[in-house]
């Protein structure tokens, strides 16, 4: 029975690199998958799209690519990932550029289409949040991005891409679609598709299934993390497969890393909604077959939804921040007297605000006052946070707790201050016909 290997190279955007170069060297890999977008990554994206055309990718696929062309080149592995981002024809330059420096023959993919704001923007498409039209926000919306499913991954990786770079799709289709693409499943082959998904979604997060994110001292522990590998699947046309990592490699793959992975982001086990399939995680198993193999079994699965999940960007005014700490005897107090004399001042400015936040970092900023320290601190760092409908009035909050340095209480000191524009996120729903994806091949000769 056919099997392949496919290596989650990055779980995050600004994930560590070295783990992707040790799959494609050590792990035997047939598919190297970097997934790197988040939903407010490719909102950001759009926004430095905006600013410049030829932008608009992941920051680091320069620096992931040519770290990994040439062995996976080499070796034969495809590589697939979501570092286009909002721009995946830039995306796809730029490695046709690295490629080229590197004088490698390859075929670059890019998959597009998932950009529907315009849609949202003209059209009746309600705010699932809300239930609001989404045309009501025309003025402030960012980004409109649907998540595509496998089919023209699969589709690029059919006309021979050697690297496919995408826009926004599914986590989980990034790896289902080499599953796709390599057992010839049929697109409504529910089981199959849905077995698929589960190694997706394990594979997902990178090294979170390996041990990271798990790491609890004396309760988990994990050996190894500052050179934690990241995890591979073996996957069988039955859809059967194991996971994984490189023998030599930091962390471990064990039943309970598994178990916490297949938990994570998921809503309803029963249901976990992609493009591509209805997969049903209830009944699922995990045997550890051996050191750092976990055999995963009994994923069922139905048809998929019939519209397309919309990840939707919106400005939401301006974040205003100051800190600043204090240490010795009587810390706590003199914080305590620093956000009560700030406090006084953004009112005698007349502050416009929506939200203001008080918060002493290590004593309140997480638990407010349920969970009390003991013994005190003594040393605790104060921080001032507020949401304004403008730049200038999130300078302002910032500001004043600069100046706790001269006018307020003793020993303050290591002052920041900062104010960002606040990109938030919605979601939408829209029929599937909305959505057509582009696929662009360019051909890089040695």
């Amino acid at each position: 029975m056919k099997t392949i290997r496919i290596g989650a190279g990055a779980g995050y955007s600004g994930d560590r690199i070295e783990p992707a170069l040790e799959l494609a060297q050590k792990g035997k890999i047939d598919y190297l998958v970097f997934e790197c977008l988040a939903e407010r990554t490719i909102a950001i994206a759009q926004k430095a799209k905006l600013a410049d055309p030829s932008k608009g990718y992941d920051a680091l696929l320069a620096e992931r690519m040519e770290a990994v062309l040439r062995v996976c080149a080499e070796k034969g592995i495809k590589i697939i990932t979501n570092m286009g981002a909002a721009n995946p024809q830039a995306g796809a330059e730029k490695t046709r550029e690295i490629a080229a420096a590197q004088g490698l023959s390859l075929k670059i993919a890019s998959v597009s289409g998932d950009d529907v704001l315009e849609t949202l923007k003209s059209g009746d498409i309600k705010i699932t949040e809300t239930g609001q039209p989404a045309a009501s926000m025309s003025n402030v919306l960012v980004s409109g991005n649907a998540y595509l499913g496998a089919a023209p991954i699969v589709e690029a990786l059919e006309q021979g891409a050697d690297v496919v770079i995408t826009g926004r799709v599914a986590d989980p289709a990034l790896f289902l679609a080499p599953q796709i693409k390599e057992f010839g499943w049929a697109f409504d082959d529910w089981e199959h598709l849905a077995k698929g998904t589960a190694v997706g979604h394990l594979l997902e997060c990178g090294g979170q299934v390996t041990g990271g994110y798990f790491a609890e001292p004396g309760r988990k522990d994990v050996q190894g993390l500052g050179r934690l590998g990241f995890p591979i699947a073996e996957v069988s046309e039955d859809g059967s497969f194991v996971i994984t990592k490189v023998e030599s490699a930091g962390g471990h793959v064990t039943t309970d890393t598994c178990k916490e992975q297949i938990l994570y982001e998921v809503h309803d086990p029963k249901s976990y909604l992609t493009p591509d399939v209805t997969a049903d995680f209830s009944q699922i198993t995990f045997t550890q077959e051996g050191p750092d193999r976990v055999r995963v079994a009994g994923v069922t699965g139905r048809e998929r939804p019939a519209t397309l999940k919309v990840s939707v960007g919106y400005v939401d005014g301006y974040i205003g921040e100051g800190q600043i700490s204090y240490a010795g005897p009587g810390a706590l107090a003199r914080a305590k007297l620093a956000l009560e004399i700030v406090q006084e001042r953004l009112d005698i400015i007349g502050l416009q605000s929506s939200e203001l936040r008080f918060d002493l970092i290590g004593v309140n900023a997480i638990h407010r006052d349920v969970l009390a320290p003991q013994p005190e601190p003594t040393e605790v760092r104060a921080r001032v946070t507020g949401r304004c409908e403008s730049m200038k009035e999130a300078v302002r909050i910032g500001n004043e707790v600069e100046t706790l340095y001269t006018n307020g209480p003793a020993g303050g000191g290591g002052a920041t201050k900062s104010a960002r524009q606040v990109v938030a996120m919605l979601s939408a729903l829209v029929p599937r016909a909305a959505v057509t994806p582009r696929i662009q091949i360019i051909e890089v000769q040695s």
